[in-house]
């Protein structure tokens, strides 16, 4: 038995004992949206903002949906590749044990869930950042239980904290007159809301022994294909980009208070808008032909909200920098995370995660009789 697994048989055996020198394994728990969501929203019957149909997660594993808003891998997945971190899985998987968090963390994000609760009603079930929140507070009870507060502590005192949420707080939220918050308040008044709801979350996280804590900014939204084929002029809105820079200084700015006054927080904002500016301005730059349109869409008809199994792909997937409406295509998260591990300092190491299947020779949905 090597000294790993020694020591990782021990953390699980400690029931409130601590023992000088012994570290329990290193895992990552996610708290997100759509951009993170591995599967939880495969298991709300109710939710609207699922990723249960062809062609999402074609160049994932078996090419099946896993719940994935993406034809490949997150962010979020590529982060934790790259830094020897395992890949969380979702917290509503039925096979979730306290063993399998010990040994791979979880991922609480959610399509469709925001800062705030009211976000996203549309979606009838997602699970918002203070629900996840709760959730995880539920996670470290179980944990609790098993090994004990001293062991417990220091198992999410050691752990990493993922928070990318944002966008659909102004997507799926204040930029859509059916909202209130979208008459309540202005785009300055709005951002200061988000970041006393956000402040508080992060506390609430913090006294539940998160410790080492990364924050995801946001993008530049108003350039997401969605947001150009409902503009006029299928140019980006800039409006939209202002609101996520205003987000971005903003979030940056209670980052580093929070940690300048949090005791033992070592808290970080990591942010990727002007390079994934200048992807999309720029695409050929970084070896894309398009940066514009979804790689997975139903031709002239657009919006097209999600991929559908009568949607056409196009013919490489790889030179897309959107997938469908609303997300990065698996390349496009590749380049984000290699900025977003610049930005957090991360030092070495290298993706273990596979790399997207061939593009098809097809740039067609392949025929019932073909699948």
């Amino acid at each position: 038995m090597n000294l790993n697994v020694t020591l990782t048989l021990l953390c699980l055996i400690l029931v409130g004992i601590a023992i000088e020198g012994v570290h329990c394994k290193v895992v990552q728990f996610i708290f997100g949206d759509s951009l993170s969501d591995v599967g939880n929203n495969r298991y709300l019957s109710r939710s609207l903002a699922t990723a249960n149909l062809p062609f999402y997660g074609i160049d994932f594993g078996n090419g099946l949906p896993n719940g994935r808003f993406t034809n490949g891998r997150t962010v979020a997945d590529i982060i934790g590749d790259n830094t020897g971190l395992p890949r969380p899985p979702a917290f509503l998987d039925p096979s979730l044990t306290e063993d399998v968090i010990l040994e791979n963390g979880v991922n609480y994000a959610s399509g469709g869930g925001g800062i705030l609760n009211e976000t996203g009603g549309y979606f009838i079930q997602r699970l918002s950042l203070w629900k996840q929140i709760e959730l995880f507070q539920g996670t470290k009870e179980l944990i609790t239980n098993k090994l004990g507060k001293q062991a417990t502590d220091k198992f999410f005192n050691d752990a990493n904290f993922v928070v990318a949420l944002g966008s659909n707080d102004f997507i799926n939220n204040y930029l859509m007159p059916v909202y209130s918050d979208s008459w309540k308040y202005n785009d300055q008044t709005f951002v200061q809301y988000l970041m006393e709801t956000l402040q508080k979350q992060l506390l609430t996280l913090h006294n539940l022994g998160a410790r080492k804590l990364m924050v995801f900014g946001l993008g530049p939204m108003g350039c997401i294909p969605l947001q150009r084929v409902l503009s006029t002029s299928g140019q980006c809105q800039e409006r939209t980009n202002k609101l996520a820079l205003s987000f971005n200084k903003a979030a940056s700015q209670l980052l580093s208070n929070m940690q300048s006054r949090l005791p033992n927080a070592n808290f970080k904002f990591g942010d990727a808008y002007d390079v994934v500016d200048d992807v999309i301005q720029n695409p050929n730059k970084y070896g894309f032909n398009n940066s514009d349109s979804p790689c997975c869409s139903l031709g002239r008809i657009r919006p097209a909200l999600t991929c559908l199994p009568a949607s056409t792909l196009c013919s490489d997937r790889s030179k897309y920098v959107f997938w469908d409406e609303y997300h990065p295509s698996d390349s496009a998260n590749q380049l984000i995370a290699n900025e977003l591990i610049k930005k957090f300092g991360f030092l070495g190491g290298s993706s273990n995660s596979p790399a997207p299947a061939p593009a098809p020779e097809s740039a067609s949905a392949p025929s019932p009789d073909e699948e």
